[in-house]
This record gives C-alpha cells, structure tokens and sequence, in this order.
C-alpha cells in the first residue's frame, strides 16, 4: 500500500476500526509527534505493531508540537511526519490530530491496545487519556525504550557540532 493511502482522516480511521473489529482484528493506536524519525521510533513501532492486527499511529499536529515542545518545533511539519511514518512497513494507518491530547479520538476510536514508549507508565499517562481509554476497554502497554534515543538528545547534539 503507498504511503499516501496509509494516512487517513479520523473518520476513515473510525471506519477501518469497525471493519476490523467486525472480524475480530485488534487495532493498536500509539501516537506522538515523532519529528525525528530515529531508531528508538522504529523498534518502538515494531514492538506496537507486533500487538494487534494493524497499527495506527495518530501524530501531533505541527500547533500541538509547539504546544508541547516549545516555538523551535516540530522541526518537520505534520504532513511530512505523516508520510515518513506511512512509509514503515509496520504502520497500517496514520492520521493527524490537532489538539495536544489525545482525549478525543481514543474515545471516538475505541482502540483495542493503546501502546505507549517506556518513557510513561500507565499512572503518569494523562489523566483524561487514561480515563478514556479505560472507559473504552483499551488494554494499555507500555513498550520499553532505546536508551539514550531521542529527538531531544539529537538535536542537542546537532547543536554542539
């Protein structure tokens, strides 16, 4: 599947959750702004994938990133981070949401599996997400991380150079 078809509108999102639902497929949502793809991303997006039966990820949009991470970011814009992130062969879906969280679309998505970076664990994950994903019966896994990989860490050593 191309890149493009990968990155959907939330109510194409919805849909495709109902249709695997009625099979009874598990859909894995994660979200984040990755604005540097690096291998932490990666092997974290693999371990979601390897969840369920399809991986979406939901990305910050580029107002939500600044929001969140200060005027500097995202240093990539939100469409160019969709496409990236389509690109992986472990993504199945991605879509864009505009607020800084994800409140909204986990309790209009109901996902099955909602995975989250070792970064978090399922007490410091945002009070309102986690109430809403538990609210819709989503089994909450937190995945390890890559030590010493981060966007951060890349960017502060790109300063120094």
């Amino acid at each position: 599947m191309p890149a493009f078809d990968k990155i959907l509108d939330a109510a194409a999102l919805y849909r495709m959750r109902d249709e695997m639902d009625a099979r009874g497929e598990k859909l894995v949502l994660t979200n984040g702004c990755f604005d540097l793809l690096h291998v932490g991303h990666v092997r974290y997006l693999q371990a979601a994938r390897e969840l369920g039966c399809a991986l979406a990820v939901a990305v910050n949009g580029d107002a939500s990133v600044r929001a969140l991470k200060g005027p500097t970011r995202p240093v990539n814009p939100e469409h160019d981070r969709a496409e990236v992130l389509a690109a992986l062969a472990c993504v199945d879906f991605v879509t864009i949401f505009p607020e800084v969280r994800l409140t909204g679309l986990i309790r209009s998505l109901r996902p099955h599996i909602y995975a989250k970076g070792g970064d978090y664990t399922a007490d410091s994950l945002f009070g309102e997400e986690r109430k809403a994903l538990q609210a819709v019966g989503a089994d909450i896994r937190i995945l390890p991380l890559v030590p010493g990989r981060s966007t951060t860490n890349i960017l502060a050593a790109a300063k120094c150079k």
